[in-house]
């Protein structure tokens, strides 16, 4: 038997109310770990237990926690009381969270001694795939960390794009897109983890195949405050540059040696200080810098960068 789509979001994973659905506080709920909680799933029931009972889980794909988000949070719970349980299995004599470990770390900051649960039964493929579903349906994680669940769905449980989507109630262009951020280079992954670039720029850089040109154009974009459309042309340019670039192989003479890892490393110290396409031959001492610009703006930066000064 095939399993059910799950599109309908996280509330049709967990049990209770319909998707999106909100839960309002009691008029006075006896205390901020207790407050009004959705409906069960049939069988179950909410029930309030120490909070030392329970444990992260060992599965939860998302590691990093925002000290401000989490404050913020625990001022919400202070006000309003807990909206929602937190899903647990039992484990020995304690539980572990399957759903809800932000709403316990900010349970614990406050100091509560109870939270409210909901114990499940669950094995470790179902914990990890709620744990997964759960942080993607969040609107916070940053896009790399999404493009990582939805990776971390598809290959561990052997899902297609399509049936992925239809987990965490998203389109399949929504996360093939997403997914595509993850050939970026490991720097620029880290540039949008941190709001440096943003997707529009992202996606626009990966035009350029290789990890150097990437780093190259990302620079540009950061030291120069580009826009989308701005980006869009410069990788344009550094596309018909790299096509343009002459290959002996090309003219049917003997392909070019491999190249002093020396001197490579020097043009790339070089693209990295200038932003922009360099070209360094050398050859027993001699040899010429060849450094590329588009327009006279991006010819007077280099200057300056140069410490020249054009009279």
């Amino acid at each position: 038997m095939s399993k059910p789509a799950l599109g309908r979001g996280l509330s049709a994973l967990l049990g209770g109310g319909a998707a999106g659905a909100k839960f309002a506080p009691a008029v006075a709920p006896p205390s901020p770990a207790v407050a009004a909680v959705p409906s069960p799933a049939p069988g179950e029931h909410v029930r309030p237990v120490a909070i030392e009972r329970v444990h992260p889980c060992a599965f939860q794909p998302r590691k990093d926690f925002a000290q401000d988000a989490l404050r913020e949070l625990a001022d919400s719970i202070k006000s309003q009381g807990i909206l929602s349980p937190l899903i647990v299995r039992a484990r020995g004599d304690g539980f572990e969270l399957i759903a809800g470990e932000r709403r316990w770390r900010a349970a614990k900051l406050l100091g509560l001694k109870t939270v409210p649960v909901i114990v499940r039964e669950a094995d470790d493929r179902t914990v990890v795939e709620l744990a997964l579903i759960e942080n993607l349906q969040r609107e916070n994680l940053n896009p790399i960390e999404e493009a990582l669940g939805y990776s971390q769905l598809i290959e561990q449980f052997q899902l297609t794009q399509e049936t992925a989507a239809a987990k965490v109630g998203k389109s399949r262009a929504v996360v093939a897109n997403a997914l595509r951020l993850l050939k970026l280079a490991p720097e620029l992954q880290g540039y949008l983890r941190n709001g440096q670039l943003s997707v529009g720029h992202a996606k626009v850089v990966l035009g350029l195949t290789g990890a150097a040109e990437q780093k190259l154009a990302a620079e540009r974009v950061l030291k120069d405050g580009l826009n989308v459309r701005q980006t869009e042309d410069l990788v344009a340019r550094l596309q018909q540059s790299s096509t343009q670039a002459p290959t002996k192989s090309a003219t049917g003479s003997k392909p070019a040696a491999a190249r002093d890892v020396h001197v490579a490393s020097l043009e790339t110290k070089l693209q990295e200080r200038f932003a922009t396409k360099v070209a360094l031959r050398y050859c027993k001492g001699k040899g010429a810098v060849e450094i590329r610009f588009f327009n006279d703006d991006d010819l007077d930066r280099i200057l300056q960068i140069a410490g020249v000064k054009v009279d």
